[in-house]
């Protein structure tokens, strides 16, 4: 059984995931069970927390993102799982991950960011690879619809909520920083393609802000989805339809970027419904019409976990669906 599923991921398609944040994550906890081949791009815009913190400290990239992509590609006993996702709770490392600890020691003494990630991934025996989009230290700018800015991803949340209305733009400061060359060569011989799932302003998109990485997108003959998320997000896309989200892909990176959105079908628990609107966040809706008007194909999937604490993407149903998809889709052999 064992050497079985050994062969078929062994074989499987060389697929490359974009985004940050527990969505993407919670996608390669899944995908990691149909292919070894998998290649994860992070964003490295996060400035909150415990990642802002060293990132203000020790003058690093942030390292959350990557380290929760990292722990759900790895091959570790549960007690290294644990230790990883371990959370100080007392005196100066306050909030801190032991995760976050060790990337930044390895930080220390590696020649760059990427390499400390490359040793980190090799200690963990992670399936895949997990690949910062750039190394350069980049902030992001929101610029919402009355013409106000706000500068640092943690802040965003909280200026939209006064500023009341859309976000219009966001962008990276320094502007087009120099993606990894490893980041492009893993999007030009992907299969397959994913965006997201996660925050579509504050994950997603900052990927595609990075030089070089919406040119090699728009280049590949690989199929290219984006994953929807399956709720609003409150102080970021507030009473967003799925094509309010395509669109503002499609303004900061081309229209045509992907071929097809894959969306959750199953209902939300009445539970969750109430807990999310008193935070002003809905079930995205799937606007039909004006998405085929954008030249996307929707796919439908019951993708939500039966989890009752928050409405999330279940990894395996998530990595089922895409895999019918690939093969339903690909001109290449069915794995």
């Amino acid at each position: 059984m064992v050497d079985s599923l050994k062969r078929h991921t062994e074989g499987g398609p060389n697929l490359v995931a974009i985004g940050g944040g527990n969505g993407l994550s919670t996608m390669l906890r899944g995908l990691k069970n149909h292919t070894k081949n998998i290649t994860a791009i992070v964003t490295v815009a996060d400035d909150g927390g415990g990642s802002g913190k060293l990132r203000k400290d020790l003058g690093m990239p942030p390292p959350g993102d990557i380290r929760n992509c990292m722990q759900a590609l790895a091959n570790v006993e549960p007690v290294m799982e644990q230790l990883l996702e371990y959370r100080f709770s007392d005196g100066c490392l306050a909030g801190q991950s032991f995760g976050n600890l060790l990337l930044a020691a390895l930080n220390g003494f590696s020649a760059s960011f990427d390499q400390a990630v490359a040793r980190m991934s090799e200690v963990l025996a992670i399936t895949g690879r997990v690949l910062p989009v750039t190394n350069a230290d980049v902030q992001l700018e929101a610029i919402f619809e009355n013409g106000s800015r706000v500068l640092g991803e943690s802040k965003i949340f909280q200026f939209k909520k006064e500023q009341n209305c859309r976000i219009n733009q966001v962008r990276l400061i320094p502007e087009h920083p120099k993606a990894l060359p490893e980041t492009l060569r893993a999007i030009e011989e992907a299969d397959m393609i994913l965006l997201g799932p996660g925050s579509l302003y504050t994950s997603v998109i900052p990927n595609l802000l990075v030089d070089g990485v919406v040119d090699c997108m728009m280049r590949s003959d690989a199929l290219k989805v984006y994953v929807c998320n399956i709720m609003t997000q409150d102080g970021e896309t507030e009473d967003y339809t799925i094509s309010d989200h395509i669109k503002a892909l499609f303004q900061h990176a081309g229209e045509g970027l992907f071929d097809l959105c894959l969306a959750n079908s199953a209902l939300v628990q009445p539970q969750l419904l109430e807990k999310y609107k008193r935070e002003n966040a809905h079930p995205i809706l799937a606007d039909r019409d004006a998405i085929s008007a954008l030249n996307v194909r929707l796919v439908e999937r019951p993708l939500a976990s039966d989890a009752t604490d928050f409405a999330r993407h279940e990894s395996g149903r998530l990595a089922d669906a895409i895999m019918e998809i690939y093969t339903q889709n690909a001109n290449t052999k069915v794995f």
